[in-house]
């Protein structure tokens, strides 16, 4: 009995050593160094990608944010400000109905078939809006020149680049708006076009965020 009790004891405290230096080690010392290797060499990144203008955070460059009005009494849906590039529809899976303290969009994708009647009344009534939006006085935009992305959300429904060629369609209403000569606009959005990663993965895209930060600075506000 003296020797089972000792044994058992002996058992428990290896057991409670082996969870005290294991939870120190993984629990402690490697999401300290991963964080340190993370903060050193990988900075910007490890924070969040985070965007500043004015000295101040504005947005993340992986994540989409829309560019709206405030809303008018009795609105329940928002309409672009048009001053700005806008970026690629956001629906995600709707907003948050549990913490209502701030509006988030929640990620996702909307699973409908390419055969779905809502879908395509969706696709139908933001071609319509990105024409009529883009067109101006002297420039009007022809619906076939309507690239995907601009009447479809991501599979995330939160992707923070558009296509040079959406960028481009919105230049002559950005230009207007903004009272800038449209030729400074589509330079602006040339600087801001990256190409493919490594030169031949994926396509070239435009961070919108970033395009919007640089047309207010060239806009002077």
């Amino acid at each position: 009995m003296t020797n089972s009790l000792g044994n058992t004891a002996r058992l428990i405290g290896a057991g409670l050593r082996a969870l005290l230096v294991l939870s120190v080690v993984c629990g402690v010392v490697y999401p300290l160094a991963v964080t340190g290797v993370a903060q050193a060499l990988f900075h910007d990144k490890a924070n969040g990608s985070q965007v500043t203008s004015g000295g101040k955070v504005v947005g993340s460059e992986l994540i989409g944010q829309r560019y709206d009005l405030p809303l008018k009494k009795g609105q329940e849906t928002p309409e672009p400000d048009l001053k700005w590039f806008q970026p690629r529809p956001s629906n995600g899976l709707g907003a948050n109905s549990v913490n209502t303290q701030y509006q988030l969009v929640l990620s996702g994708a909307t699973n409908r078939s390419g055969d779905d009647e809502e879908l395509i009344t969706w696709v139908k009534d933001a071609k319509a809006a990105v024409v009529k939006d883009n067109s101006t006085a002297g420039h009007r935009v022809d619906p076939s020149d309507v690239p995907a992305e601009a009447v479809t959300s991501s599979g995330s429904g939160l992707d923070p680049h558009i296509s040079p060629e959406y960028a481009a369609l919105q230049a002559h209403r950005v230009a207007e708006k903004n009272h800038l000569d449209v030729k400074l606009v589509e330079k602006l959005v040339a600087d801001h076009t990256d190409g493919r990663t490594l030169g031949f993965m994926g396509e070239p895209r435009v961070n919108v965020l970033n395009l919007n930060i640089a047309l207010k600075e060239l806009a002077g506000e």
